[in-house]
């Protein structure tokens, strides 16, 4: 029994990019889908906001990061998103499990994964 679970993670390791891929596709896909609005922003929308509010990574990351384990309307970038879907609950993560899942959504493109290009 534990080889066959090892064998699972083993797998779904190397499915996976790192750790933040694994996060984020184990917890955020549950509300924000890659490239559809359904019960929150998407992926590709938040991110794009991100991406203009914050130059480099280190930014990116550290805000995302910040806000996510401390989801306020006052500092979000996104008060369209609060209105339509409501603030965001706290979802209890420590910063590195925010750091690491920040960084996979900096580092992803969600476009080129989704042959988003394509068809937009």
């Amino acid at each position: 029994m534990r080889y066959a679970f090892f064998m699972m993670f083993i797998s779904a390791l190397s499915f996976a990019n790192d750790a933040g891929s694994l996060l984020f596709n184990g917890n955020c896909l549950t509300c924000h889908n890659e490239t559809k609005t359904l019960s929150a922003p998407s992926v590709l929308e938040f991110k794009d906001r991100y991406m203009k509010a914050f130059q480099t990574k280190e930014q990116f990351v550290s805000y995302m990061s910040k806000w996510v384990k401390n989801p306020q309307e006052k500092t979000s970038l996104m008060h369209d998103a609060i209105k339509k879907h409501g603030l965001m609950p706290d979802l209890g993560f420590d910063m590195q499990t925010l750091i690491d899942i920040s960084s996979y959504i900096y580092e992803t493109d969600f476009k080129k994964r989704n042959g988003y290009w394509r068809n937009n």
